[in-house]
């Protein structure tokens, strides 16, 4: 297990340095940086100067390793737009972004568990398609057009949840939904399948000879053993939930990292950029990690040599 967990190690320290690559290179693929600081109708002296002052004069390869050198230092650079150092300005929003995804988890792992363990118990039947359905049309529903149905029912109609801001719980309700509600379906197919395979083991079946209740057989002894993959998958979809949550972060104007790199984006903030870029994806390398060497902990069936 040791040696398991040194090589997903490993590996998830290349994958990092891979992505913080890919972070610098996005700079420099979308355009020249120093013309788009620079603004349309500068002067040539104007961006010469720009490209001089942000060192994008040097060689790329200097770049990336005089960038990567800053960052393990915890020199994050400063924000062109915000006028500030670009590290705490993140950090200050990842609170934000961390509540939305925990609620947006907590939302999903809600409607799926339930809708699993019924598909799973009545295989086959009307309730089993009426639970393949909804998880169908979360995943066919775009969340930004499910945000601005919610918004239009909650907060137009009924007036009982804030359109836009976060400043209290309430602000968080309908984003959450809308950011979760895409990823429920994973979790209760998966939940659907564990459960239909558990069902049928052979001391589910002992369990009912002995005349259990069907409560304690389905909640204590089959729904606990087919939740077991769920654990790691709930780990990388966090990480995929703090990623996406740029387009629901906008729409109901969360201060959030989410918002914060729209905002980057259309004011050509790109230290910014990069390090949203970068931190997003790293921790999204950790999560996947964590469930990695979770699940081989949870799960026997997974060979660890």
């Amino acid at each position: 297990m040791l040696y398991f967990t040194i090589r997903r190690l490993g590996l998830a320290a290349l994958v990092a340095l891979t992505v913080s690559v890919l972070a610098f290179l996005l700079l420099h693929l979308s355009g020249d940086p120093a013309l788009a600081l620079a603004g349309e109708g500068a002067r040539q002296a104007d961006i010469d100067m720009i490209r001089k002052t942000y060192g994008l004069d040097r060689p790329l390869a200097v770049q990336y390793a005089d960038w990567l050198w800053h960052i393990l230092q915890g020199d994050f650079g400063t924000s062109v737009y915000f006028k500030t150092e670009a590290g705490p300005l993140i950090l200050s929003k990842l609170a934000t972004t961390l509540q939305l995804g925990m609620g947006a988890l907590a939302f999903a792992l809600a409607i799926s568990i339930p809708l699993g363990v019924l598909a799973a118990i009545y295989k086959g039947s009307v309730i089993d398609r009426a639970c393949l359905a909804i998880a169908v049309l979360g995943q066919a529903l775009p969340n930004f057009f499910f945000a601005l149905i919610l918004i239009m029912l909650f907060s137009i109609s009924l007036r009982i949840l804030p359109v836009s801001g976060s400043g209290t719980w309430q602000h968080f309700v309908m984003p959450a939904i809308a950011l979760g509600y895409y990823v429920a379906p994973a979790f209760m197919r998966l939940i659907r399948a564990g459960m239909i395979e558990v069902l049928g083991a052979d001391y589910i079946r002992t369990a009912r000879a002995k005349g259990l209740p069907a409560r304690t057989i389905i909640f204590k002894h089959a729904l606990r053993n087919a939740i077991v993959p769920v654990v790691a998958l709930a780990a990388v979809q966090l990480g995929y939930l703090l990623g996406g949550s740029v387009v629901i972060e906008t729409i109901f104007a969360l201060d959030g990292l989410g918002y914060l790199a729209y905002q980057s984006i259309t004011y050509k903030d790109y230290p910014v950029m990069q390090l949203i870029v970068l931190l997003l994806s790293v921790l999204y390398v950790l999560l996947t990690l964590a469930a990695d060497i979770a699940n081989a902990w949870l799960d026997p069936r997974i060979r660890v040599s």
